[in-house]
């Protein structure tokens, strides 16, 4: 039996956590081979060709997706992802292979320096890694995991062991990265918040001077158009606001660049509540958790909701000397769109969203075949070019689960639908544009193909499946 036969067979000696056991749907068949060649023996990289490690948020989705074919896997790689823990908390947004050559991703190891830069922040010795984050779903897929096969996660010791590290991690945001004094985590890097070149980062950025462009060479564009990837501006920004970063150990709050993004802390108060539930199941209480997650949705509400826009908008903490508080970027983004994952949301802030995903902005159900990554009316527009207008995969997954947590079925099952017909026909595409679904960016992506299988199998029960807690506030 080969190895994708054995990821899609299903163990006889215990009872499957999820429907429909030993599928032989095609599109199953076929994203458990595109995990299985992305896999590389304790971790999965998201493509083979563009990107070579380990990173973490992606780890986070497919661990989600993994646990349908082996919750064993699925622990496996986010316990390697976790054992690159920095000791001030942060899980750092990439783990290198020593095994990849250096040429073939840039910025690489050598460019982070992570075991000598950061080592007043406690980076690893054993392994390099970069010394940026990115957005906290860990919390929420290791609770996933273990609710794959409890038996095989209680008898490895598996919450017992990640729970710790969990702790640090959301311990090092609520704390290190509340730059703007309000209760939300601050990015200090556009890879941070994932969504690298999101029209939200061009004012930010505009007050970044580049490096030069001679000063480093893209490794994407030898497996990426560019037309589809940043632009070199972008680039020498990124560079030059890593290189800050580094220069300065790692240390955080000095940097030029530092927003507060509404999905990464809705991403962070998700977690919290799945580290409650984790909690719980170790036997602790997860009272204060859960209510520390309401006060970051407070948060978040005071911080972040535009009432004008009807979607949560970007806080540039650099960006108005004559407020503290910074100041709201007028950009409309997916990211505004991704608070509805929490159950917590006054409802009338919920319909807002709702109303505002499926209007013109964002087509959901209407113009758009998949949710793009920004505005559809916005001048930044771009149907191709990476996070300003395609559409993701793994932003439609969190979507969908907001819907369902807020009982939007009907939505939620049409945006189902599209994603796994553009993840089957796009040979599970990296991103695709929005109004056609042509597929761009790599194809074989593990993410893409993880989270296809999470929505096959998953099952419409969300709040209580993802850990979240607390119903609708009236």
């Amino acid at each position: 039996m080969d190895r994708s036969a054995q990821l899609i067979t299903p163990s006889a000696t215990r009872s499957i956590a999820y429907d429909p056991p030993g599928s032989s749907h095609s599109l199953h068949v076929r994203a458990a081979r595109v995990l299985e060649g992305n896999w590389t023996g304790v971790s999965t990289v998201p493509s083979r060709s563009l990107y070579p490690h380990q990173w973490s948020w992606d780890s986070a989705f497919i661990a989600i997706g993994l646990r349908h074919l082996s919750p064993l896997r699925a622990q496996t790689e986010l316990e390697t992802l976790l054992a690159a823990q920095w000791g001030d908390g942060r899980v750092p947004h990439i783990v290198f292979n020593p095994s990849v050559p250096l040429d073939a991703y840039f910025p690489s190891p050598d460019f982070w320096r992570s075991s000598t830069a950061g080592r007043a922040a406690g980076a690893p010795r054993t392994v390099q890694t970069s010394g940026i984050v990115q957005p906290p779903v860990h919390a929420l897929a290791v609770w996933l995991v273990h609710r794959a096969d409890p038996g095989l996660s209680r008898a490895r010791g598996f919450l017992a062991r990640m729970y710790p590290r969990l702790a640090a991690w959301h311990r090092y945001l609520l704390h290190r990265r509340d730059l703007g004094g309000g209760g939300l985590a601050s990015v200090v890097h556009p890879w941070e918040q994932g969504m690298d070149n999101s029209p939200a980062w061009d004012v930010p950025l505009s007050r970044v001077t580049p490096a030069p462009a001679r000063s480093f060479r893209r490794a994407d564009l030898d497996h990426g158009a560019a037309e589809d990837r940043p632009t070199d501006l972008d680039y020498g920004r990124y560079v030059r606001l890593a290189t800050d970063y580094r220069d300065a150990g790692y240390a955080d709050g000095g940097g030029e660049f530092a927003v507060e993004d509404p999905a990464f802390n809705a991403l962070l108060i998700a977690s919290e509540h799945a580290l409650a539930r984790i909690a719980e199941e170790l036997g602790a209480p997860g009272t204060a958790r859960h209510a520390r997650a309401e006060r970051l949705t407070a948060a978040l509400v005071d911080r972040l909701w535009d009432p004008a826009s009807g979607m949560f908008l970007c806080r540039d903490l650099r960006g108005s000397a004559q407020d503290r508080r910074g100041a709201l970027i007028p950009e409309r983004g997916v990211s505004g769109l991704l608070p509805l994952l929490l159950p917590g949301l006054p409802r009338d802030i919920v319909t807002a969203v709702v109303r505002t995903a499926s209007g013109p902005h964002f087509g959901l159900g209407t113009s758009t075949r998949l949710l793009p990554s920004y505005d559809l009316l916005g001048e930044a527009f771009d149907p191709h070019r990476y996070w300003r207008g395609p559409a993701w995969f793994n932003t439609a997954w969190l979507l969908e689960r907001g819907l369902r947590t807020h009982d939007e079925h009907r939505r939620a099952d049409a945006l189902r639908e599209s994603a796994l017909e553009l993840a089957s026909t796009t040979d599970f595409a990296e991103y695709v544009d929005p109004y056609t679904g042509a597929a761009c960016g790599a194809t074989g992506f593990s993410w893409t193909a993880a989270l296809a299988l999470d929505l096959l199998h998953s099952d419409t029960t969300v709040t209580a499946d993802m850990g979240l807690k607390g119903g609708i506030r009236r």
